[in-house]
């Protein structure tokens, strides 16, 4: 009897050292490894993402505020999928199959056509390409408004960094410069910025025992555009960067003490976004997408 995996199929890339497993199931990072060493929290085939580890979050990222919101002056309410906080969390994507558009050794591209859902009418055509290469991983995502309306729009991703030890003992360098902070539902209800705070890491310095499942913003980008946020150790200096490209403006981090067992700030989610939580119901850097337009975002993944 053939054993089906609880993400699906299994798609290995491999290229310079690097290896990569994604799945059918979310389109989803489950490993990343350079020369053996894991720059990414993985979990076993036979298991599914802990705290949505490595998944696209689609067609929102983060929390709505009691699953509603409006839009064009339609209230519109969304499935409760986080009970707990009476949130609508991360979009409708995390437990759909997506389909292989195009794969060699190296590469793997997947597409999923999201059909309208309750407090979402929408149709929007998915595509999440992970590609490695001399310098990393990369990964494209574009999302095109294939149904007759303009439809809200976000999207953000969730892996974990790691330096395969206790996370209170890496550095972590964040360049921003302004921070959220939230109710006990993780809804915002303030900007603060990070200076004189324990949230500024525009310096590295060691996490400790920083707790944060915080989004950032006032990002600084280098010279080519990027905004980079480095995992190093504190003694070797060898660690993991998440860079981010045009249209990124946010980054929730996430140590992870929620989670069950050995998941427990064994890595810190930098999670890419292009809006901040409860961005549909305030409105705040949600893009508007017009039938037939598309939008793209990059980020990816390198050692150090």
């Amino acid at each position: 009897m053939t054993t089906i995996a609880p993400t699906g199929v299994q798609h290995a890339i491999a290229a310079g050292g690097f290896e990569a497993v994604v799945t059918e199931v979310g389109a989803g990072l489950r490993s990343l490894t350079h020369e053996g060493r894991p720059l990414v929290v993985g979990y076993p085939e036979d298991s599914g993402p802990v705290g949505s580890a490595g998944l696209p979050l689609l067609p929102w990222p983060n929390r709505i505020k009691d699953g509603r919101y409006v839009f064009d002056g339609e209230e519109r309410q969304l499935a409760l999928t986080e009970p707990k906080t009476g949130n609508a969390a991360h979009g409708f994507t995390r437990t759909l199959p997506w389909r292989v558009l195009s794969a060699d050794e190296s590469s793997v591209r997947l597409g999923l056509r999201l059909f309208p859902q309750m407090g979402y009418p929408h149709i929007l055509d998915f595509t999440v390409s992970y590609a490695l290469g001399a310098a990393g991983l990369e990964v494209e995502v574009t999302a095109e408004n294939a149904g007759g309306t303009d439809a809200p729009y976000g999207y953000g991703a969730h892996p974990y960094l790691t330096l395969g030890g206790p996370l209170e003992e890496a550095v972590l360098e964040l360049p921003a410069s302004r921070w959220l902070e939230v109710d006990d539902r993780k809804i915002p209800t303030g900007r603060r910025e990070v200076e004189g705070t324990e949230y500024d890491f525009r310096g590295p310095r060691a996490i400790g025992g920083t707790s944060l499942d915080t989004a950032f913003t006032g990002l600084t980008r280098d010279g080519d555009g990027l905004v980079r946020v480095r995992l190093t150790g504190a003694d070797d200096g060898r660690g993991v960067e998440l860079w981010a490209g045009v249209g990124i403006e946010w980054l929730q981090l996430f140590t992870g003490d929620t989670l069950a067992g050995p998941y427990r700030r064994r890595g810190l989610a930098v999670e890419p976004m292009t809006c901040p939580p409860n961005a549909f119901q305030t409105g705040e850097d949600v893009i508007r997408l017009a039938p037939g337009e598309r939008a793209t975002h990059r980020w990816g993944i390198a050692p150090l």
